[in-house]
């Protein structure tokens, strides 16, 4: 009989730096993040432009950014960001949760969306969460997106019918996409590779015409609410 594999180890250290307008903002975030032994504060911003000079000079492992600042939006500042430095994870905090900002945001390379109301363990949880490659996304966030009209991808209208244009296999990893699992552990529940995991989620990509695993993972649950 064989074991269980682990999950993989955090990371002993994750470098964060944070962007908001509001001093007392950052400020709480910074205490927060003080409480760990693993999250460390590395930079803070106070708009776009200084965002994104600080990404390309400390190169942090995650950018907890906010989205309503003035002169350039944080969903600009996202993407500015991840082209200066793109192994950054972006990760937004904001107190904005409709439809166009949480859409925007995701589409500009933010790979998870937190509401500023959320508890600190969520936050913190949601910045190692990004690290290790899943997706996390405020509840009041998902349930807007699952009823978003906005026209999507060419597969919608298969999964409105509620065919699938995936194969077993894709949709077996995309489930676990969904579940916020990372390419490593997908790979070990499954007995494949972190290459062929890959390599799956391109062609899921492809197929679904999306461009990331929070809107694969998106379409996923939409799918699964139609049925």
């Amino acid at each position: 009989m064989t074991a269980t594999p682990a999950p993989p180890e955090p990371p002993a250290r994750i470098d964060v730096l944070l962007v908001d307008d509001h001093a007392i903002v950052r400020g709480g975030l910074r205490a927060l993040l003080a409480t760990t032994t693993d999250l460390h504060v590395v930079g803070e911003a106070g708009d776009a432009a200084e965002a994104v000079r600080l990404a390309s000079e400390l190169r942090p492992d995650v950018v907890l950014m906010d989205l309503s600042m003035p002169g350039t939006d944080g969903v600009r500042a996202t993407a500015a960001v991840l082209a200066a430095h793109p192994g950054a994870h972006v990760l937004v905090l904001t107190s904005l949760a409709d439809q166009r900002w949480i859409l925007d945001a995701l589409e500009a390379g933010a790979e998870g969306y937190l509401l500023k109301h959320s508890e600190p363990e969520v936050i913190l949880a949601g910045v190692r969460e990004v690290v290790a490659g899943g997706s996390p996304l405020d509840p009041k966030a998902a349930r807007t997106l699952l009823t978003s009209r906005r026209p999507s991808a060419p597969a919608s209208a298969a999964s409105t019918a509620g065919s699938s244009p995936l194969s077993d296999r894709e949709e077996e990893v995309l489930a676990m996409v969904a579940e916020g699992l990372p390419n490593k552990t997908i790979g070990r529940r499954l007995g494949i590779s972190e290459r062929t995991v890959k390599a799956h989620l391109t062609n899921v990509f492809a197929r679904l015409g999306v461009a990331d695993r929070t809107s694969a993972a998106l379409w996923f649950e939409r799918r699964g609410a139609r049925s």
